[in-house]
């Protein structure tokens, strides 16, 4: 299936403003906002998070799965999708990363 696709399936994230990604210690690696560009990554990594608990490498992969055809694009052009070259990171490397979740006010 198609990115869109998978999207319409996922979870509606209209009550995040955003997710922070927190390292083991606690440190925020990354901040994936409710707004253009990133809505669809909101929306990926927040229902990895309910499903897995956390962005692990097993979640990591099912993203993976999820972004479809972008994912190839992102293999094929390291950095023009940081938000899947994470993924591919934590896959690769074997490790986690804890999800915070920002209400919208």
């Amino acid at each position: 299936m198609a990115f869109a696709d998978n999207l319409k399936d996922l979870p509606k994230v209209s009550h995040l403003e955003a997710i922070q990604l927190l390292d083991a210690e606690g440190n925020e690696v990354a901040r994936i906002e409710n707004k253009p560009g990133q809505a669809g990554s909101l929306a990926v990594y927040n229902h990895l998070a309910q499903i897995f608990g956390a962005i692990s490498p097993d979640a990591a992969k099912k993203g993976l799965d999820l972004y479809a055809e972008h994912t190839e694009d992102a293999l094929q052009n390291p950095g023009k999708h940081p938000n899947i070259d994470r993924l591919v990171g934590l896959a690769e490397r074997g490790e986690t990363l804890r999800v915070k979740q920002v209400f919208a006010v």
